[in-house]
């Protein structure tokens, strides 16, 4: 153990660190130092001495521990927006979303990304990958947001959020799109990092690009966005062939990612369902990720993903929660569980979605996909103490036979006890530690319901 002072220690439990070199759960004990990272992890029970030296003791006994869950494709602003457009297609359903969306102030914006931000902090998300919301208008017609600037004061508002809420996160903003001259383009960029600056470091694991070549007229876009990548040294996500809507124009534009040079370790490809072997082929050998949210995708009819090709081919594999208001419960154990049936179900056979290598996706596997997996997705030394006590027997599950089966099979939000970030309990059960939490909650149903009597009234 180091010698940094410890401010937390928890034992008794039985620890699913998903780290690579300790794969197998084992009952054991970790303390937290004061930056909020973990300092030692390790089986069997602490010392009287380490007990002694720690500011705070929680014995966790009988008691599963994982680590926080990683979404690694969110839309944390749609937290308002959920059962709309039920029986939508993604391009239908974007339309039905954005229409409470569309005339939302920056502060309106604000209340429903932080909605979104404690949400996934009570059911035991610590780190999400957010696509922010840029006030650009989407066309279905024609699949596309025009030649249009996104808000800057509407970005700023939603990383402001987050930052306010606790949620680790890489803030992901989309660029201008269309036919905007590139020195605006480039400004707006500039602007977008600049006020990101200041944001505490240890919730702000990054600036991001949203990427939108899949709706873009043009190559120009492609080359916008390796531009930014370049400069900036950002992750780029790109919503990519998740839709079978317009699917030969879809896959005609991956060209235009690896035209412009955007097949890196940089790039993310989000839903990446309707592949084809050749195109899953170019973005493994470019070093690429992907983004998998089985919840979203059967919600909206996308289909499944191809992920045993994905993760042979040598693809990072993260999972994501996506838009609240199309998973519509921000729940990581469902979108485990979903994402397991979905694609045994497709490949009959169970070995198509081993239930440990899940549990890792939706962790660690996250975190590696964006290439923040030396901060967060794992209980190992010199990563953040975000961690979830899950308890098995309230309500009970039966006799743990096998601890990452109990944990990703059995249990569920009713049995998550607490959740934990840096080391500080964010949520107690239900309830958020947050003073401000009922105020959020209140905010966003006055704030929605004004947004639909104002398009009521039009």
């Amino acid at each position: 153990m180091t010698t940094s002072m410890t401010t937390l220690l928890v034992h008794g439990a039985t620890l699913l660190t998903v780290d690579p070199d300790r794969p197998t759960p084992f009952v054991g004990w970790f303390a937290v130092g004061a930056d909020g990272r973990l300092t030692a992890v390790e089986p069997g029970t602490p010392t009287p001495e380490q007990l002694a030296d720690a500011d705070e003791v929680l014995d966790a006994t009988g008691t599963l521990i994982g680590p926080g869950f990683v979404s690694a494709h969110s839309h944390l602003f749609t937290s308002g927006s959920r059962g709309l457009g039920m029986d939508e297609t993604l391009y239908g359903w974007i339309e039905a979303m954005l229409r409470y969306v569309m005339p939302a102030t920056p502060e309106d914006m604000y209340w429903s990304t932080r909605h979104g931000a404690q949400d996934f902090l009570r059911n035991g998300i610590t780190t999400a990958y957010d696509f922010t919301d840029g006030g650009l208008q989407f066309d279905k017609t024609i699949a596309s947001f025009g030649d249009r600037l996104p808000d800057t004061a509407r970005q700023d508002a939603q990383l402001r959020a987050k930052l306010d809420a606790g949620l680790r996160s890489l803030h992901s903003v989309m660029l201008a799109q269309g036919a905007v001259p590139r020195s605006e383009a480039l400004a707006h960029v500039q602007d977008v990092v600049a006020s990101a600056a200041d944001a505490d470091p240890s919730l702000l694991l990054g600036v991001a690009v949203s990427g939108a070549v899949q709706w873009a007229p043009s190559p120009d876009t492609a080359a916008l966005e390796v531009q930014v990548m370049r400069e900036y040294g950002l992750v780029n996500q790109a919503h990519f062939l998740e839709t079978a809507e317009m699917l030969e124009l879809q896959r005609s534009k991956f060209a235009w990612y690896a035209d412009a040079g955007a097949l890196t370790p940089q790039l993310v490809f989000g839903h990446f369902i309707q592949t084809t072997p050749e195109i899953i082929a170019a973005a493994a050998a470019g070093g690429c990720g992907m983004s998998w949210q089985p919840m979203s995708n059967g919600r909206l009819a996308s289909g499944v993903a191809s992920i045993p090709e994905l993760r042979a081919a040598g693809m990072r594999v993260g999972m994501g929660l996506d838009d609240q208001s199309c998973t519509d419960v921000a729940d990581p154990w469902n979108n485990m569980r979903t994402g397991i049936a979905m694609l045994r179900a497709q490949y009959k056979d169970p070995l198509a979605a081993p239930v440990a290598d899940v549990l890792m996706m939706h962790t660690r596997g996250g975190a590696e996909a964006l290439g923040v997996d030396g901060d967060v997705g794992s209980l190992r030394v010199g990563r953040f103490a975000d961690f979830c006590v899950v308890d098995p027997r309230n309500p009970d599950t039966g006799p743990v036979w096998d601890a990452v089966g109990t944990y990703v099979l059995a249990c569920s939000l009713r049995n998550l006890r607490s959740v934990w970030v840096g080391g500080r309990m964010v949520a107690d059960g239900a309830v958020l530690t947050d003073p401000r939490a009922d105020e959020v909650v209140d905010q966003v149903h006055e704030r929605m319901a004004r947004l639909a009597a104002e398009v009521a009234a039009r």
